[in-house]
């Protein structure tokens, strides 16, 4: 493993029990971040559990998301795999549960100063505001387009699914 990858994550992970969203401002839940542990106890940095609260104000709210960090050798050359687990129905989730999203895209907004914490806070943000131009789910896009109020209903449903305490695990 690449110790420049493993230096950062151990900076982003201090930087993150630092200075995290907090509950309070986005939503009766705050976010999660946190290193998977080994079958040996010690941390994986390379493979981080995150939580993404919906926003407040919108039909997410209430939910609370599992997300999978997955860092490569590379990082922070290289953006991290990002994916719902499980899957979530939205426009820019694929159904395998990855997200598409620009700014972990490195041909387009990747940065490599780009930290956890903004790209927490850049996904719950496109929860709630879908790229119709960059479609990574066919049923999700063509709701969204074709029939909002059903988009929303679905929405709101999964919300109410993903309420934490209906969260297993």
């Amino acid at each position: 493993m690449s110790g420049i990858a493993l230096g950062r994550l151990a900076e982003e992970r201090k930087a993150w029990r630092k200075d995290h969203p907090f509950a309070v401002i986005y939503s009766s839940q705050g976010f999660v971040a946190k290193p998977n542990k080994n079958a040996d106890g010690t941390l994986n940095l390379m493979n981080w559990e995150c939580a993404i609260p919906g926003k407040k104000g919108t039909n997410w709210e209430g939910g609370l998301y599992k997300l999978r960090m997955l860092f490569k050798d590379d990082y922070p050359t290289s953006p991290p795999k990002c994916k719902f687990d499980p899957p979530l129905f939205h426009p820019n989730v694929y159904p395998s549960g990855t997200v598409c999203l620009s700014l972990l895209d490195e041909d387009k907004d990747w940065r490599p100063t780009v930290s956890i914490k903004q790209i927490l806070l850049g996904i719950q943000e496109l929860l709630n505001e879908p790229n119709i131009k960059d479609p990574a789910q066919a049923e999700a896009y063509t709701i969204y387009c074709q029939n909002r109020m059903e988009y929303d209903k679905r929405v709101r449903a999964q919300a109410q699914h993903f309420k934490p305490n209906t969260l297993c695990g």
